[in-house]
Order: C-alpha cells, then structure tokens, then sequence
C-alpha cells in the first residue's frame, strides 16, 4: 500500500506554463482521506511551492532547495546548510561564468547582484522572496543553496566550470538554465528519505515522480518511481515506470491508476 507521493514540480506535477491541473485537487483531497502523505520535491524556494499550495488545509509537505529544507505547515522539519565560507567560494567560481547569473538562495529569502530583465523573468518563477543587493557574499542569512542561472544553457556553460567540485558538493543540473550546488550530503533522495524515516514509510510504501537530473536520487528513494515522458535521458533509464506528459496531467492521471483504480 502507498503512504507517501513525492513529486517534483517542473516539467512534472506543473505543466509547461506552470499551472498545476485542476483535478489535482480533487485527488489531493481523496488522498489526505486516504491518508496518504504529500510531498512537493523541489528545486525552487519553499516561499514560491507555498504559493501554490497556500489555499490548502492539511497534509502538504514542501521539499525545498533540492533536499536542503523540509517544511509542514509553516514549520521546519529539516533543513542543511551550506557553510558560509564554502557558500562564498562557490559564489567567487561563480563570478568567472560569462554567461551566469548568481544566486544566494537563503532561508529568508534569496539574494542576487544581477538586475539583467531576462535574468529576472527567470528568477521570478521560482522565487517569490529575493532581494538585489551589492554584494551577495556579504548577506546576514545562511546559504541553503547556490544556484547560477544561465540563459545560454546550464549543462554546456555552467556546469563544467565547477568539475573540481563534483566531489565536494552537490552539483546538480536542475533544467536547461539552472545548477543547483548543496552541501555533499544533501539531495532531493537524501531528504525523502529523512522524511520516510520521520514518518515510519519504507521504500516500497512510496510512489516518486520527476523529470531532470535534481530527481536522479528520489527516483532512487520509492519503488514506484515514475520518469515523466519529457524527462532526461538518464532519469528515464533508472526509472521503473512512465509518469505520462506533464502537458496532460500525468501525474494526476497516474496518481488515479495506480492508487484508486488499484492497479498497485
């Protein structure tokens, strides 16, 4: 029996103009009678999931930052930072990116030096608190992420440039404009699974669902593990299932097979 879905929200639980499905709530309701615990897995602030969730009473857990904050209900349940100095070192590697735009992504709210419109279109999908200051290194808050977006393509352009710190850090590809670096020990997989420990569900009590190389390792975390059909290459290979198109209600759709027509 499931007792807990997690679901990334890009490219996933989200459609391409980042709406969630009507008929999800419906079945978000069915679920929390079922008692079925719900997680949004994301990259993005905890602030900006909250948004879309806000209206909701119960039983909505938000995975933040990839995997460095769990919040419930406006309270922390986990979170790991990354130690300022080492924010500050990332951030100075960060600065030899042509092409990249930093951000400061702390618990209050994020911080960047860039006012590029192009940048700030982006950055504002995802983060609903920021703030533009003259220095981010120089910011009193602490670092849950690093993150550096790059309109000319994250994986070729921003990507290598912190080869040296792959063993180090979390360096993770979270779209075709984003990389996302956390402290070594933290990723969306991780923080499930601290979660599934705090909730008492095992593995194969849990149903996944992702699309980018941030969902590599919560893939890794449920049995029903469901790549949807625009996902990564590598994400699909490691994969049991197909989540459907993100475009059609994927997520919500096999939500319905699986859990209430009882095809598990």
């Amino acid at each position: 029996m499931i007792k807990l879905i997690a679901t990334d929200m890009d490219g996933t639980l989200l459609n391409d103009e980042k709406q969630i499905d009507n008929k999800f709530w419906n079945i978000h309701e069915k679920l929390t009678e079922k008692g079925i615990h719900f997680l949004i897995a994301s990259g993005r602030q905890y602030y900006n999931i909250f948004e879309y969730v806000k209206h909701l009473k119960a039983n909505i857990i938000i995975l933040a930052e990839n995997g460095s904050i769990i919040m419930e209900d406006g309270k922390e349940l986990f979170s790991k930072c990354l130690p300022k100095e080492d924010a500050i070192k990332l951030i100075e590697v960060g600065r030899n990116i042509p092409t990249g735009h930093l951000i400061f992504c702390g618990k209050k709210k994020a911080y960047i030096e860039n006012t590029d419109p192009e940048f700030i279109a982006e950055l504002e999908k995802y983060y609903k608190k920021y703030e533009i200051v003259e220095d981010i290194t120089k910011v009193d808050d602490e670092a849950l992420k690093i993150t550096i977006c790059d309109l000319t393509g994250a994986e070729k352009n921003t990507y290598p440039y912190y080869k040296e710190y792959y063993d180090k850090y979390k360096v993770a590809i979270s779209g075709e404009i984003w990389v996302d670096i956390v402290d070594k020990d933290i990723n969306k997989g991780v923080a499930l699974e601290i979660l599934q420990e705090k909730l008492g569900i095992k593995k194969a009590e849990t149903m996944v669902f992702g699309d980018y190389l941030n969902d590599y390792e919560l893939m890794q975390q449920g049995d029903y593990s469901f790549a949807m059909e625009n996902a990564h290459p590598e994400l699909k290979a490691i994969a049991k299932y197909s989540g459907g198109d993100n475009n059609d209600a994927g997520v919500v759709k096999t939500i319905e097979e699986y859990i209430f027509n009882e095809k598990i």
